[in-house]
């Protein structure tokens, strides 16, 4: 069992090899950690900037004993890594950071909206949906128009449906391929606003300031930093990510996404055990941003300051978007962070932006 906090020239895993997992490589290895990535494409976008990468699936016996084998820390850039495979790593001795705990209730939003409400964080009403009868029973609870959503997995406004009207309702779990799912209650918000918070192994704990995200087609587009808000709305959002973070003994950074009501009161929408899309705005915009957090957290380093120094709109780079990189270098006040991926599918995440501008404007 590795003895914390790790010394630089450690190892640290990563399941997954997308640019999240490039992103938190490349803070490793600031920092003198070589880093091992275990996903099944070959070349992935992290692998190619890691000490090594196991080609494998995540479900994988021998390569995840390899895994635990090479490394003092294991961690994840995604939340569906399936929860047996955190079991097999801690079976064959492997700490895993965030835990367990987390992973399971970001996996299943019916358990995430349920273990929110258990700790007294606010959300939309929601009923679980299993068969048209509980649709029925949830409808009958929550109304129409109400948000259709698959429990498990889904992203970037996938595996969902609205109901506008009682009448709609089969037709609606039928577009989601009558799968277990969530029913949820609409939420009549002005903005979404996100809070990016780390937990240290010691139980410290440092938020970032609060961003605010807009999103086209139900994927993230931009987010600006930090947002416009009240220091009622900042201690608020804080208080939300800290009792999230003791609840789940969490070692890592979070991403906590939230809804604001007209009168200033947060909703949680969801939160994300990793790394988070909104947070990437610190790369360019704090004095230690959220990859280099993460590292520290999981190594059982100190967590670092997470004072802002710019003004920041991150703007997510989608598919032939990329194309744009040349002109993009040429700004003086951009900062081009790319994915290493090949084809530039329309949708695909390639890379993001970070334009900067002095706080005080």
């Amino acid at each position: 069992m590795a003895e914390f906090p790790l010394v630089p020239g450690s190892t640290i895993g990563i399941l997954g090899g997308g640019q999240l997992g490039r992103m938190l490589a490349l803070a490793a290895a600031r920092l003198g950690f070589d880093v091992v990535i275990q996903d099944p494409e070959e070349g992935s976008p992290a692998g190619r900037v890691s000490a090594r990468q196991i080609v494998a699936a995540y479900d994988d016996r021998w390569a995840l004993k390899r895994l635990a084998e090479a490394c003092d820390v294991v961690t994840y850039e995604f939340e569906n890594v399936p929860a047996d495979t955190v079991s097999e790593l801690a079976a064959l001795g492997a700490m895993v950071s965030p835990g367990a705990k987390a992973l399971a209730a970001a996996q299943d939003r019916v358990v995430e909206k349920s273990f929110l409400a258990e700790i007294g964080v606010p959300t939309v009403a929601f009923a679980p949906v299993h068969d048209s009868e509980s649709l029925a029973a949830a409808l009958a609870k929550i109304g129409a128009p109400s948000l259709l959503k698959t429990r498990r997995e889904g992203y970037d406004g996938k595996g969902q449906a609205w109901i506008q009207k009682a009448a709609d309702a089969e037709a609606s779990f039928d577009k989601i391929g009558r799968q277990a799912a969530i029913l949820e209650a609409p939420a009549d918000f002005g903005r979404e606003l996100s809070v990016i918070a780390a937990r240290g192994r010691d139980g410290e704990i440092a938020c970032y300031p609060v961003a605010e995200n807009h999103h086209e087609g139900g994927v993230l587009r931009r987010t600006v930093a930090p947002a416009k808000i009240t220091q009622a709305t900042r201690d608020q959002a804080e208080k939300i990510a800290a009792k999230i973070l003791t609840a789940l003994d969490y070692v890592g950074v979070i991403g906590v996404e939230l809804f604001e009501l007209s009168d200033g009161k947060l909703l949680v929408n969801e939160f994300a055990p990793r790394v988070h899309n909104t947070g990437h705005w610190t790369q360019d915009g704090c004095e230690v941003d959220q990859f280099e957090q993460h590292i520290r957290a999981v190594a059982g380093w100190p967590l670092g300051p997470t004072a802002p120094h710019h003004h920041v709109e991150m703007t997510n780079l989608l598919g032939a978007d990329v194309d744009a990189w040349k002109k993009l270098a040429a700004e003086p006040e951009t900062r081009v962070h790319l994915y290493g991926k090949g084809e530039a599918r329309a949708g695909r995440k390639m890379g993001h932006v970070n334009r900067l501008r002095p706080l005080r404007d």
